[in-house]
């Protein structure tokens, strides 16, 4: 997207018609955060330039949709808008992170590197890669095998120091991030951890 001062407004107008295409689809390409306003909302009018200025400075990293609550109530309705301005970051088809009300733009900013940052996933591997460790966890995740990783965890923590048994509670919590809160190998795989763990 580009600048208002160009003539072209930095954000994309989402519909109810519009929002699976616009949100769900394109989520898949590139981040796409979500404004939930609306006319009367003025903490909604003072986020807007705030969000636009952090979309204009990535550079075509994320895209702004914005969604007006009284056009399109159904949208607010499956999304559990209850306070406005809402605003909801997807990726991969799916919401991962999320505010109500208006913030600084420092906040705004954390929020917009938080959702652009490399997975905490990512990082492990590259970690695990340069110091060796947890051989059999490093070759799960290459291969993206992410429950055989946390098989891998688990069977490292029976006889693990205390100190040990943290770093591998960390490596378990960076798949759990990366697989999402609601994936049932989240699910079912956590409940395993903090049985194995106390």
């Amino acid at each position: 997207m580009t600048d208002e001062r160009a003539g072209v407004s930095a954000h994309v107008d989402v519909t109810d018609a519009t929002f699976e295409t616009d949100v769900v689809e394109r989520s898949r390409d590139v981040p796409v955060v979500v404004d939930f306003w609306a006319a009367w909302c003025g903490p909604c009018r003072a986020l807007t330039p705030v969000l636009e200025q952090e979309v204009g400075s990535r550079n075509g990293a994320v895209v702004l949709a914005k969604v007006d609550v009284d056009a399109n109530p159904s949208l607010s309705a499956a999304y559990r808008v209850q306070g406005i301005p809402a605003v909801k970051a997807f990726k991969d088809g799916r919401v991962v992170s999320e505010f109500v009300g208006a913030r600084s733009p420092v906040t705004v900013a954390a929020f917009f590197d938080e959702l652009l940052a490399p997975p905490p996933v990512e990082g492990l591997v590259a970690e695990l890669r340069a110091s060796g460790d947890l051989p059999e966890v490093l070759f799960a995740l290459e291969a993206g095998d992410r429950a055989r990783a946390l098989d891998a965890v688990l069977a490292e923590i029976a006889g693990a120091t205390p100190e040990r048994r943290e770093r591998l509670r960390e490596v378990a919590l960076a798949v759990f991030q990366d697989l999402g809160p609601d994936d049932p190998t989240t699910v079912a795989y956590r409940r395993r951890l903090a049985a194995a763990l106390y």
